[in-house]
Formats: C-alpha cells, structure tokens, sequence
C-alpha cells in the first residue's frame, strides 16, 4: 500500500473521529445525554449564551465534519469556536493548557484548524458530490451534440 494511500485514509478516519467526538460533546450539552453539560447529567438550557450556541455549533459541525460535507467551512467554524472557549474561559484562569484545563479546547482547535486544511478527503460526501457534478458535466455534451445532430 502506498504512503499516499495510508495517509488519505488516515486523514480520513482522523476527520471521522474527530467529527464524532465533538458531535458528542455537542449532543451531551444539547440534550442531557452522555453524562450532560460537563458531567453534570443536564442540558444547557437553551438560548444561554455563550453555552447553548457552542453546543450547538459542536453538533452541527462535528456533523458535517463526521460525514464530510461542507467539511472547510464546518471545520473552520469547529476551530474558531474552539479558539474563542480557550482564550475566554480557560486562558484567564492560566497561560498554558495544562494548568487552566484548556487541553481539549486546544486540541480540538488545532485539530479543526488541520481537517480545514486538509479538506475532507476522498470518503466524503463532498468528494462524492464533486464526483457527480463531474459526470454531469462529461454527460452535457453528448446530450447536446444528440439534440442538435436530431
């Protein structure tokens, strides 16, 4: 198997994983599920600022990302979201991670940050839609050239 292989379909279990775990993140804090909002077995009620809206940005996002679409954007936002909880609640309480209890903040930021980058990958429904409108393109011709030739 080829390193080029290997690494697209690392990358796309890397996005896979990474979509999930903040889906859940999202679904524990929406819902009540998974052990709650930060292990309290309850849900951020909703409309509370800044809380609810980061939730929900976790679920969507994770979403996409998780399944590949709109991958860039969602992964853009899933970072930046991230960003904004460490500068605003863990970074006031320490300058490094490991000492305000900003890892997971972190990590998920930098984690975003490089699925953007990297794009989505050839398992996603973004490759899949590119590769259809590919074909509809290549198809479009023919179908005139028959129209014109009748």
């Amino acid at each position: 198997m080829s390193n080029v292989r290997v690494a697209d379909i690392v990358s796309t279990l890397f996005r896979i994983v990474l979509g999930l775990l903040f889906a859940l993140h999202g679904a524990a804090s929406l819902f009540g599920i998974f052990g709650g909002n930060r292990g309290s077995g309850e849900a951020i009620p909703i409309g509370t600022w800044p809380g609810w809206y980061a939730a929900l940005i976790q679920l969507v996002g994770g979403l996409l990302v998780l399944v590949g679409l709109s991958t860039r954007p969602a992964a853009i936002i899933c970072s930046g979201s991230m960003a904004y909880a460490y500068f605003m609640v863990h970074q006031p309480d320490a300058l490094l991670p490991l000492n305000n209890g900003g890892e997971t903040a972190a990590l998920f930021c930098w984690s975003f940050l490089l699925v953007a980058a990297l794009g989505a990958g050839r398992w996603s429904l973004d490759a899949a839609l590119a590769r259809r409108r590919s074909r509809g393109v290549e198809q479009e011709p023919s179908t005139v050239a028959a129209t014109t030739a009748s």
